[in-house]
């Protein structure tokens, strides 16, 4: 966006854009309810609220701001159509909206989407085209599209009404928990959070705007710290909502001016949190969801208002989305059970006699290990001609002290086992 464009919209009547934004979100978003957290009020000691978007239609925050672009709209901007592009959440809230406001929807995704999602943005009415490897061919094709048929791109975050939509939050928290003191909100290409931090701002100055983001993805951190936009050399994180190189332009100069601070999350923190979530709220969140709940660790290491601030801390962490398919939350479910000693996997040489697998077999079954799968291989022994084999195992444990307890007992028995994991 060219800097005249982005001053123009600083300059706007931000309280009277956002108040009809939520008119025109009225019976059509989902006001979707705070929930206390005793599990990160107790980690934290803080009180905290989670504003679970993962709830809202469509599984995603996306459906705001995508739906405030297309009901400003005239008729005849509508006739016309519009175009985005995205391989998720953006892509079902501008396929939502379309359909709500009875007008086409082509979304053009990247060919190596999945199918599910796919199928998930053609069931809300919108015609799909798989164009390009990457979301950067993508949104280049789409925008030309757009120009070619006379359509309208609604873009995924750096647009003035989408993130308008997205503030929308910001309000019902306010309304919702009048004594909250610090909202946290995940950053990618920054529409949530700059439509969050413009609203909190607006209504309610004395509360603090805090924005989160994995370390794999540092886009937004290099871009304070260098005063403007920094595309990033490299994005890597389970977190893909949030996996953007190049921040927007608009939400860049509205998060300088009204965001209280930064955190940054680890992967590991992604994935206990999304572990948390199902384990202690059966909530299923995405890994862009769980970045604000992971940043409520770091709030007093790295954030210096927040630390610095006196008195009680009400948090409200902002769940964006739980879009996240089966595949991601096996892997994330193994991924916390190793982290958290629940799953052990080690090898052991074994002389290539009768009996010895029986022996392994029986000193797990005393110690209640759960084999879950197991490999019996002579050609991994250090020596092929050594008449031995290499056991590996996998056990379900009940954490660090178990497995340190098969272990040693594996020891006392003769046997040298080598933990891999």
């Amino acid at each position: 966006m060219e800097q005249s464009e982005v001053e123009k919209y600083l300059k706007r009547d931000h309280k009277a854009d956002m108040e009809a934004a939520a008119e025109r979100l009225k019976g059509t978003v989902r006001h979707t309810p705070l929930i206390h957290s005793d599990e990160w009020s107790d980690r934290t000691g803080a009180q905290v609220y989670l504003k679970p978007e993962n709830l809202q239609k469509t599984g995603s925050f996306k459906l705001r701001g995508a739906y405030n672009k297309i009901a400003s709209m005239s008729d005849a901007e509508l006739s016309h159509g519009v175009v985005t592009a995205s391989a998720g959440n953006h892509a079902q809230g501008v396929a939502y909206g379309a359909r709500e406001r009875h007008a086409k929807a082509i979304v053009v995704m990247p060919d190596i989407t999945p199918p599910l999602k796919v199928d998930a943005t053609q069931a809300l009415g919108a015609e799909v085209v798989l164009h390009g490897h990457v979301f950067d061919e993508s949104n280049a094709y789409a925008i030309q599209l757009a120009k070619d048929r006379g359509m309208t791109f609604i873009p995924p975050f750096d647009d003035y009404d989408v993130l308008c939509g997205q503030g929308t939050i910001a309000m019902e928290i306010l309304e919702d928990l009048p004594e909250v003191t610090d909202i946290v909100v995940p950053l990618g290409g920054g529409g949530l959070g700059a439509g969050i931090a413009m609203a909190t701002k607006i209504f309610r100055p004395d509360v603090r705007v805090i924005g989160a983001i994995p370390i794999g993805s540092p886009a937004f951190k290099e871009s304070f710290i260098a005063g403007h936009v920094v595309e990033a050399d490299e994005v890597h994180t389970i977190a893909e909502g949030v996996a953007v190189k190049h921040p927007g332009d608009l939400t860049f100069a509205l998060l300088q001016r009204y965001l209280d601070g930064l955190v940054q999350v680890s992967e590991r923190d992604i994935y206990e949190t999304i572990m948390t979530m199902m384990e202690k709220h059966k909530l299923v969140v995405e890994g862009a969801g769980a970045v604000s709940v992971a940043a409520l660790g770091q709030l007093e290491l790295q954030c210096k208002a927040y630390n610095e601030a006196s008195g009680p801390h009400v948090v409200v962490p902002v769940m964006s989305g739980g879009n996240i398919d089966t595949v991601t939350i096996g892997a994330v479910i193994q991924q916390g059970m190793i982290s958290r000693g629940r799953i052990m996997s080690f090898s052991v040489e074994l002389p290539d006699v009768p009996g010895q697998l029986v022996n392994i077999a029986r000193i797990l079954a005393d110690l209640r290990a759960n084999v879950i799968e197991l490999t019996h291989d002579q050609f991994k022994a250090d020596t092929h001609y050594s008449n031995k084999v290499v056991l590996e195992v996998t056990v379900e444990t009940n954490g660090p002290d178990h497995i340190a307890q098969i272990l040693e007992t594996l020891r006392g028995e003769g046997y040298d086992p080598k933990q891999i994991y």
